[in-house]
């Protein structure tokens, strides 16, 4: 007997345990698949159930974290089946056919939590596709867009779950498709997608969140609020990781940030973002002075 072998050596074994039923099941139903970060990242896009994603997903982060997992930057990854993955419901249809429901009713909530659990769906997805889809990079940016994955599939188990309590299903209202389509556009440069996914996107919802918050917790929805104080505090850091990447390969390729980014918002017809913005948290996720006198000189 190892009298030295406490508890933390005991959950260790367990995690152990549990990466390889969870990643061994992988491999047998992928022949040819094997046990490296892009991957597995490539894997977890594919699959269509929103729960097993979200839990595979946080999986995977704990194991890379505790040095289970390779890394091969060059592989040239291509997928076999439709990506993202996403189950049959909810329905997806153009936002201005996406009904806006009383904050007053447990079904308006429902309806909140339901959009905002989607887009941490869609979130999950974007950071998988980063990871996966663009060869080539430094190991910290796939270890920082595994990092957002996690977090992001945390926020959609956290909103999953708060929306049972209310009754609902992911997938009971219908959902749109937007942040999902800008992915598809820039899936060919890596710069746009930095640009204009987490640091147009996603940033958007650093200026949402506060407003969404006390939306409900006017409500009398704290659970929902505390949930939303979380996911607002992760997705600084998340805009954060975009805006380092954006200005690295600006800075790899030689060109000006701030021209670039306007640039590459006209060229791809980025929506283009109106106040009120959060300049504090924007601030805190890297936006430098110059780039936030622009957005609020925003002429087009």
């Amino acid at each position: 007997m190892n009298l030295g072998a406490g508890p933390g050596c005991f959950n260790k074994v367990k995690r152990k345990a549990l990466f390889y039923v969870t990643h061994m099941n992988i491999l047998a139903s992928a022949p040819g698949a094997h046990i490296e970060l892009r991957a597995l990242a490539l894997h977890w896009a594919g699959q269509t159930d929103a729960t097993a994603k979200a839990v595979g997903v946080i999986e995977l982060a704990k194991s890379w974290g505790e040095g289970m997992i390779g890394l091969d930057p060059g592989a040239n990854l291509e997928a076999q089946v439709s990506i993202p993955g996403r189950p049959l419901l909810p329905e997806l249809i153009s936002p201005k056919f996406v009904k806006h429901r009383s904050m007053r009713t447990t079904e308006g909530r429902a309806a909140l939590i339901h959009a905002l659990t989607h887009i941490e769906f869609n979130a999950i997805n974007l950071a998988l596709d980063a990871i996966w889809r663009f060869a080539g990079m430094p190991a910290a940016y796939y270890a920082d867009w595994l990092q957002v994955a996690g977090e992001e599939a945390l926020h959609f188990s956290l909103l999953a779950g708060h929306l049972q309590i209310l009754g609902h299903q992911y997938g009971d209202f219908p959902a749109h498709n937007s942040m999902w389509e800008m992915a598809d556009k820039t899936s060919g440069d890596i710069l746009a997608r930095m640009a204009l996914v987490p640091r147009t996107l996603e940033a958007r919802g650093l200026d949402a969140t506060p407003l969404t918050r006390a939306k409900l917790a006017q409500a009398g929805d704290q659970a929902a609020a505390e949930i939303l104080d979380i996911i607002l505090r992760d997705e600084i850091g998340h805009v954060a990781i975009g805006n380092h990447w954006y200005k690295v390969l600006c800075d790899e390729r030689g060109i000006d940030p701030v021209t670039s980014y306007a640039d590459l918002a006209l060229h791809y017809k980025a929506p283009v973002l109106r106040g009120p913005f959060n300049l504090d948290a924007r601030r805190a996720a890297g936006f430098s002075e110059l780039e936030l006198e622009a957005l609020q000189g925003d002429p087009r």
